[in-house]
């Protein structure tokens, strides 16, 4: 790769980054058009490295193309998160049962033994001490050896591709900003289920795995119904929350 090559990447990277940090704070509300010019002034980055980060997050489902080139950002019902959720579960579900079936290596299950006993740190001596950013990063390391134990580069693909939305990742729902005593009750649930969930791929109970994976992922569902129902103030610290439609 050459220099100028180089740049670019950095460049897109940046400009990646910032773009879909704005977009899932708020800042641009679903149906915004974007245009490259002033996106370019403002970020201070090319009008070539705009046009490919936006390419991007069109790839992840936060904006659309519109039919004259340009994109505009997406919005979401509370449907759509629901049903992005749902199938999550369903998937990973799945790859639960094929990494029972098929036998998960033994190295792959202390692996995440060994990443259960470090979730088990994040929770402080106190009830309300809990270490979300610690658990969110877990959390997704312990979904990606689950998804790696089905074996299946197929479904390893369709999950990826079903959890770019930040609101259906397995982690939606755990940042300091939504430090509350819902959410970290739900960690404890989560807990559980995860060690319920190793325990059942280990024994090769491939109907248990699936039926406890679809509803380990319901408890972002849960979650998601408190933010909506119980609490809407905090749909702006839960990031792309502000993309539902009101």
């Amino acid at each position: 790769m050459s220099i100028e090559d180089t740049g670019r990447t950095t460049h897109t990277l940046a400009a990646l980054m910032e773009l879909r940090k704005r977009i899932l704070n708020g800042d641009f509300p679903g149906g915004t058009r974007l245009f490259e010019v002033p996106l370019a002034e403002t970020l201070q980055i090319s009008r070539t490295p705009i046009r490919e980060a936006m390419s991007r997050l069109a790839e992840e489902g936060l904006l659309d193309r519109l039919a004259n080139g340009g994109f505009v950002v997406r919005s979401f019902t509370f449907a759509d998160v629901v049903d992005a959720i749902e199938l999550r579960g369903v998937l990973e579900g799945t790859a639960a049962r094929l990494a029972a079936e098929r036998g998960a290596p033994a190295r792959r299950l202390q692996e995440m033994e060994e990443v259960l006993i470090q979730l088990d740190d994040c929770f402080g001596a106190a009830p309300n001490d809990v270490d979300f950013e610690g658990y969110s990063e877990l959390n997704g390391q312990f979904h990606r050896i689950l998804v790696e134990l089905s074996g299946s580069a197929v479904l390893q693909r369709e999950i990826d591709r079903a959890t770019r939305l930040p609101f259906a990742s397995p982690s939606a729902f755990l940042s300091d900003r939504t430090n509350i005593d819902v959410f970290r009750q739900s960690l404890h649930v989560a807990q559980e289920q995860h060690r319920a969930l190793v325990s059942a791929i280990g024994s090769r109970e491939g109907t248990r795995a699936e039926f406890i994976a679809r509803e380990h992922a319901r408890i972002a569902r849960r979650n998601l119904e408190y933010v909506t129902l119980e609490d809407p103030d905090l749909i702006l610290r839960v990031p792309g929350l502000a993309l539902l439609n009101s």
